[in-house]
């Protein structure tokens, strides 16, 4: 689905090498994408992996968005 070409470019951009975000997409595969409790841990993850702070208020907005299906479909659109 995702070319190396994307990969580099998350990885540019985050620090966050391939291996874990297909560590991390596999953990949300594996799993309901509207499970409240998963995707709180996979934010908890990324923040870590990052070393950047996610408030509360903000991770309840990207819970909010990936629940109510509000996440745009085209994610090359993000980076």
């Amino acid at each position: 689905m995702f070319g190396d070409n994307f990969f580099k470019r998350v990885e540019n951009k985050t620090n966050v090498d391939k291996s874990t975000i297909m560590s991390l997409a596999k953990k949300l595969q594996n799993n309901n994408m509207k499970d409240e409790k998963i995707l709180r841990e996979v934010i908890k993850e990324i923040s870590n992996i990052t070393g950047k702070d996610v408030p509360k208020e903000k991770e309840d907005k990207i819970i909010n968005a990936i629940v109510e299906d509000k996440v745009p479909k085209d994610i090359d659109k993000i980076f």
